[in-house]
C-alpha cells in the first residue's frame, strides 16, 4: 500500500540500524552535490591563480560528463563487486579526485581531477537509489526518496558559502583536502552500516560495454560542443546528433547480454519505460531556471548574485518541502499527483517566460516555486512507477537508471536552453536585447518538456498493471 500512517512510518525510519543506513546514503548525495555548487564558487580563484579562463566551464563539463558514464555502469560495478563495495569504492575514487585538484599546477589537472571525481559522484549518486530498495521496506521508500531530494535543497544554501570561505582567505585547495578527507570517513562508514551484499547484487556480470560506454561519451561531447558552437544550423545538428548517439547506444544496449538500462527503457508500453521518459523530461524542464535564472535576474533587474542565487534556491527548496509533504497523502493521490506535478512545472516555466522581464521580482517567486514544487511532488512516485514495474532480475538495473536517466535530461535541457539563447542573440553578448529576447523564450521553448510529462503520467495511469498493490 502507498501508505501507512505518517507516525508509523516516520517510526519505522528511525530505527537505528535504518537509519545509519539513511545517514550514509543522505552523505554520498549531499557530496556529490554540495562539491558542484562548491567548485563553481571556488573557480575565480582556481582561474586566478593557474589561468585557464578560456576553460572556466570544462571543470563542470568533465564532472557532469563522467557523472553519467560512471550512473550508466553502476548496475555492471555494483554487480561484479556488491553495492556496498561499490558504494565505497565511489566514495574513495571521489576522494581521489579532490586530492588531484588540491595538487593541481595547472587548470588541466583540476579538469582531470574533476573528472575523476565525477566518477565517483555518479556511482555514489545511483547506488543511493538501489540502496533504497534493497534496505528499507517498500512502504518507506517515498520518504526515502524526499529525503534524498531534500539534500539537493541543502547543498544549494550552504555549498556557496563553504566555497566562499575558502575562497575569501585565499585558500582553494584546501576546500579539495577537505572534501577528500569526507570522502574517506564516508566510504569507511559505507563498509561498516551498510546491509551485506545478497547475491542479487551479484547477478549483472559480463564484459565492459566500451562500445556503448564510447557513445554515451560521444553524446555528451556533442553536447559539450553545443555551447562553443556558433550558428543555430551548427548547433542544431550537434543536437540531433547527439540524440542519435543516445538512441543507437539504446539499441545496442537492448541486446546486449549485461544491459546498463531495464529492457523496456522508453517504452510507453511499460510502466518502467513510461517512468524513465517522465524522469527525462522532468529534467529537461528544470535546467532553464538552474542555468539562466541568475543571468536574468541580475541583468534585467539588478539583483546581486547572491540574492540570485537564493531566489533560483527557492525552486530546491519548493522541490524538497513538496516531495516531503506529498508521501503523507492517502492513496489515491499518486497518480494525480504524476500529471498534476509537471503540469505545474509547465505552468511555472510559463510564468518565468512572461514575467521575467517586466517583473516585478516578487511575481517571479510563484513561478519559481510552481517549477520546484511540480517536480518534487512527482518525482518520488515516478521513481516507485520505474521499480515497481522493473522485469524480473532487473530491479538493479532499473533503480540505478533513474539517476542516468536524470544526469541525461540535465545536460539535453541545459544544450537545449544554450540554443534557444543563442538564438535569440546571447552568443553575440550580453547586450539588453539579447538577454530580454532570452529571458522569454528560453523557458518557454522547454514548457513542452513538463506537458509531455504529464501527458505520460495520464497514460501511466491507465496501465493496468500500473503500480500493483504489494503487501
Amino acid at each position: 500500500m502507498w501508505e501507512v500512517t505518517t507516525e508509523a512510518v516516520w517510526r519505522a525510519l528511525l530505527v537505528p540500524q535504518l537509519v545509519l543506513i539513511l545517514c550514509v546514503l543522505l552523505g554520498g548525495v549531499l557530496l556529490h552535490s554540495m562539491n558542484v555548487l562548491i567548485t563553481a564558487t571556488l573557480l575565480p580563484s582556481i582561474v586566478g591563480e593557474l589561468g585557464g579562463a578560456n576553460l572556466m566551464s570544462w571543470p563542470t563539463t568533465a564532472f557532469v560528463a563522467s557523472s553519467i558514464i560512471a550512473a550508466s555502469g553502476t548496475s555492471l560495478v555494483s554487480g561484479r563487486f556488491g553495492n556496498r563495495r561499490a558504494f565505497s569504492g565511489g566514495a574513495v575514487v571521489y576522494a581521489a579526485g579532490a586530492v588531484l585538484c588540491a595538487g593541481a599546477p595547472s587548470i588541466g589537472f583540476v579538469i582531470a581531477g574533476r573528472f575523476v571525481q565525477g566518477m565517483g559522484g555518479g556511482l555514489l549518486s545511483a547506488l543511493a537509489y538501489v540502496l533504497v530498495r534493497s534496505a528499507f521496506p517498500e512502504p518507506l521508500w517515498p520518504k526515502v526518496f524526499g529525503l534524498l531530494a531534500g539534500v539537493w535543497s541543502v547543498t544549494v544554501l550552504i555549498g556557496p558559502l563553504i566555497g566562499g570561505v575558502f575562497a575569501s582567505y585565499g585558500h582553494w585547495r584546501s576546500a579539495f583536502v577537505m572534501v577528500a578527507g569526507i570522502g574517506c570517513l564516508l566510504g569507511a562508514a559505507a563498509l561498516l552500516t551498510l546491509p551485506a551484499d545478497r547475491q542479487s547484487d551479484h547477478a549483472v556480470g559480463g564484459t565492459f560495454p566500451a562500445g556503448r560506454i564510447a557513445l554515451i561519451c560521444g553524446a555528451i561531447a556533442l553536447l559539450s560542443a553545443t555551447s562553443a558552437a556558433t550558428g543555430l544550423a551548427v548547433e542544431a545538428m550537434l543536437i540531433a546528433a547527439t540524440v542519435v548517439a543516445f538512441v543507437l547506444m539504446m539499441r545496442t544496449d537492448r541486446r546486449a547480454s549485461s544491459p546498463l538500462l531495464p529492457s523496456d527503457a522508453f517504452s510507453l508500453r511499460s510502466g518502467t519505460g513510461a517512468g524513465l521518459w517522465m524522469i527525462l523530461l522532468m529534467s529537461v524542464g528544470y535546467s532553464p531556471l538552474a542555468i539562466y535564472g541568475p543571468l536574468f535576474l541580475q541583468r534585467l533587474h539588478g539583483v546581486s548574485p547572491l540574492g540570485a542565487g537564493y531566489m533560483v534556491a527557492l525552486a530546491s527548496l519548493a522541490w524538497t518541502t513538496a516531495a516531503l509533504s506529498v508521501t503523507s497523502l492517502s492513496e489515491e493521490w499518486p497518480p494525480r499527483l504524476i500529471i498534476m506535478g509537471p503540469s505545474a512545472m509547465g505552468a511555472g516555466l510559463a510564468g518565468m517566460g512572461v514575467l521575467m522581464a517586466p517583473g516585478p521580482v516578487a511575481a517571479l517567486v510563484p513561478p519559481i516555486v510552481l517549477i520546484g514544487a511540480g517536480i518534487g511532488a512527482a518525482w518520488a512516485f515516478v521513481l516507485q512507477y520505474v521499480m515497481r514495474g522493473a522485469k524480473g532480475g532487473e530491479e538493479n538495473i532499473a533503480a540505478a537508471s533513474a539517476a542516468t536517466v536524470q544526469q541525461a535530461g540535465i545536460a539535453l535541457g541545459a544544450a537545449t536552453a544554450g540554443l534557444v539563447a543563442n538564438a535569440s542573440g546571447l552568443d553575440n553578448g550580453l547586450d539588453p536585447g539579447s538577454v530580454l529576447r532570452a529571458s522569454l523564450w528560453v523557458p518557454l521553448a522547454l514548457v513542452a518538456a513538463p506537458l509531455a510529462a504529464a501527458a505520460i503520467g495520464v497514460r501511466l495511469n491507465r496501465m493496468s498493471y500500473a503500480l500493483p498493490s504489494k503487501d
